[in-house]
C-alpha cells in the first residue's frame, strides 16, 4: 500500500538559513553571488575575497576564487590560507562548510550540506556540515555530501562522490567513492 502523500517539512530549512543572515542580507547576497561570483566576465579573485569577508565569511590570505561560482550563503563559509576555488564550482552551504589551508577545489565541483529524509513521508529537510582539512584536493566535477570529513591531504578524484569520511593521504575514486591508493608527498 501506498502511503499518504503529504507536504514537505521545510521548516528545518527556514530556520536554517536565518542564521546568521537577516532578510535583506540574504536578498542582497543573492544579486552579489550573481553579478561577481556566477559571472564569467569577473576574474580579480581579491575583489571576490572582499565581498565574501563583507558578508561574514572567514577567509584566509592568497585564497584564489575562479570565475562562475556558486556560494549560498558566505556567512557559512570558512576558508583557510592558500586554497583555490576552481571554475563553476558549487559551494551550496545551508550549513557550515569549512576548508582549510592549501585545499584545492577543482573545476565544477560540488559541495553539498542539504538533503531530504526519504524515510520521512514528509520528506523532511536535512542538512549537515562539510570539513575539508588540510591539504585536500577535490577532483573536477566531484560530489562531497554534508556530514562528510575529508582528512588531511585526502584525494577525492574526478566525478567521485563522497557520502562518508575519506582519510588522511589516502585517494579515493568513484560511486560511491572508496580507497584506491596511498598518497605520498615528497
Amino acid at each position: 500500500m501506498k502511503p499518504p502523500i503529504k507536504q514537505v517539512n521545510n521548516a528545518l530549512y527556514r530556520s536554517t538559513i536565518e542564521i546568521g543572515a537577516s532578510k535583506p542580507k540574504q536578498i542582497l547576497w543573492y544579486f552579489v553571488n550573481i553579478i561577481f561570483f556566477k559571472n564569467p566576465f569577473i576574474i580579480i579573485s581579491s575583489l571576490k575575497v572582499a565581498l565574501l569577508k563583507a558578508f561574514g565569511a572567514k577567509i584566509g590570505k592568497g585564497v584564489v576564487i575562479k570565475p562562475v561560482t556558486n556560494i549560498k550563503y558566505p556567512w557559512k563559509l570558512q576558508i583557510g590560507e592558500h586554497s583555490w576555488i576552481g571554475e563553476e564550482v558549487w559551494i551550496d552551504n545551508l550549513s557550515q562548510v569549512y576548508i582549510g589551508r592549501n585545499v584545492t577545489i577543482s573545476q565544477g565541483a560540488l559541495l553539498l550540506t542539504g538533503s531530504h529524509d526519504h524515510t520521512r513521508i514528509t520528506f523532511d529537510f536535512i542538512s549537515y556540515p562539510i570539513r575539508l582539512e588540510d591539504g585536500v584536493w577535490i577532483g573536477a566535477r566531484a560530489v562531497v555530501f554534508g556530514g562528510t570529513t575529508c582528512q588531511s591531504h585526502s584525494i577525492l578524484g574526478m566525478n567521485s562522490v563522497a557520502e562518508k569520511d575519506l582519510k588522511s593521504y589516502t585517494i579515493y575514486k568513484g560511486n560511491p567513492a572508496i580507497p584506491v591508493l596511498s598518497r605520498t608527498i615528497y
